[in-house]
């Protein structure tokens, strides 16, 4: 069996370079073998250990998703058989449950349906109040550099979901299984330490497969 693990960027809209950048550090980092790519069709997904859903525009990425042929179902097929994905900002939103945009209301858009949350789109406002704050995450540590972009907050979660991060008393980071959802943008932050929490779960499903 091939041992190198293989992520994806959902490479339609967003910060994908970043990512890619990030994770190709993370894997450098932790000295393991892998390969991590922009991915857009749904042949290419359906390849991947792992997948990250970039921060970007919600509500774009989501038409985007639905109007490529075959994309949303491969994402939904991956989500059903327990492959990580981690979704940072935009990409949390389109995997909650619930997303409603504190400025102007509900939104009628698509989610995944896949993190039991939430959420409230620009829940520290709009892009001028942008932001960068030390944040305690579990698993990490008390000072990781959070990057707060129009970001949004998980206002409520199931009980299957893991809260990682709170900020003002504000839920910000979540995980629930093998899914991983962040407010903020730890791809633009230069510190790895989220894509490798995140590695770390890839690495643990396809070591126990």
């Amino acid at each position: 069996m091939n041992d190198e693990l293989l992520i994806g960027v959902l490479g339609l809209q967003g910060d994908i370079e970043e990512n890619i950048k990030a994770t190709n550090n993370a894997f450098k980092e932790m000295n393991l073998k892998g390969k991590i790519i922009s991915v857009r069709y749904p042949e290419e997904l359906l390849k991947l250990d792992g997948l990250i859903i970039p921060g970007g525009e919600s509500t774009v990425m989501g038409l985007l998703i639905a109007l490529k042929n075959g994309l949303l179902d491969s994402i939904r097929k991956i989500l059903q058989e327990g492959i990580p994905v981690m979704g940072t900002c935009a990409g949390m939103i389109v995997l909650a449950k619930k997303s409603y945009d504190k400025v102007v209301g509900n939104k009628n858009q698509l989610l995944l349906g896949a993190l039991d949350i939430e959420v409230e789109r620009n829940s520290f406002g709009r892009q001028h109040d942008s932001f960068e704050s030390n944040l305690n995450i579990s698993g990490i540590g008390s000072d990781f550099r959070g990057i707060f972009i129009r970001a949004p907050s998980v206002i409520s979660a199931g009980p299957g979901v893991q809260i990682l991060s709170k900020f003002d008393e504000k839920i910000v980071a979540v995980k629930q299984e093998n899914i991983i959802g962040t407010s903020f943008h730890p791809e633009l932050s230069g510190d790895s330490r989220m894509h490798r929490l995140f590695i770390e779960l890839v690495s643990k499903r396809k070591a126990n497969r």
